[in-house]
């Protein structure tokens, strides 16, 4: 679990737009806290810190002391908004998080122990299905990772949810089925598959080939019979 950090914000009262475009030709970035069941506030951030964080990954599955102008406010970052075409930070949602708060996060898939899978070691392709990880857990224990254990995984193996070992407080938000989060496929499925797209490629120019061979023949004035 990460360590919480704690972000300096400033209170702002105006939402206009002339107020917020002051505040990002001061090095500001606009945002809001909500929820919790009180009023939302909006606030602003250092522009060039949350850029950082964001810029580090994983800015939104980690829960943020917020001290606004002296009363920290604990949150986590749900809507993160760029900048069409420069891509930079122009606006961040947080949601307060009450007390014995449970909340849905998305938490990367990290593979451990690769070194050690006989399927990769025999030659095997690790195929991710899911990167990220959607889980149900108390705001004050998120995990930083969910860490999959890739060791005696063989040839052809799928390695499902049911499989990572999960802190005892923690669920995934699907919880009605044993999803796949990364296969290990063999040398044979792969070249298999590249040769059936080869083969399929070639049929179809064959029978591209075929049809306006056909087509040239017709006398002048005929139309080609219409597929059914």
């Amino acid at each position: 679990m990460a360590e919480t950090l704690t972000l300096k914000a400033e209170a702002r009262t105006k939402s206009s737009k002339g107020a917020v475009r002051s505040l990002r030709l001061a090095g500001r970035v606009p945002a809001v806290i909500y929820g919790d069941k009180q009023t939302p506030q909006l606030i602003s951030i250092d522009f060039k810190t949350v850029s950082a964080l964001y810029m580090k990954g994983a800015f939104t599955s980690h829960a943020i002391n917020i001290d606004v102008d002296g009363k920290v406010e604990r949150v986590i970052p749900r809507d993160v908004q760029r900048e069409v075409v420069r891509d930079f930070v122009i606006h961040v949602d947080f949601l307060r998080l009450g007390k014995n708060a449970t909340i849905h996060v998305d938490v990367p898939v990290h593979f451990i122990n690769q070194e050690t899978s006989p399927g990769l070691k025999a030659g095997g392709t690790l195929n991710i299905v899911r990167h990220e990880v959607e889980l149900i857990c108390p705001a004050d224990a998120i995990p930083e990772t969910l860490e999959v254990d890739l060791a005696g995984f063989n040839l052809g193996d799928s390695i499902h949810i049911s499989a990572v070992k999960l802190p005892s407080n923690v669920r995934p938000a699907i919880g009605d089925r044993d999803f796949t989060i990364a296969t290990i496929a063999t040398p044979a499925a792969t070249a298999s598959a590249g040769t059936n797209s080869d083969e399929a490629k070639d049929a179809a120019a064959a029978e591209a080939a075929k049809a306006a061979s056909a087509a040239k023949a017709m006398p002048a004035g005929v139309k080609t019979p219409e597929k059914k």
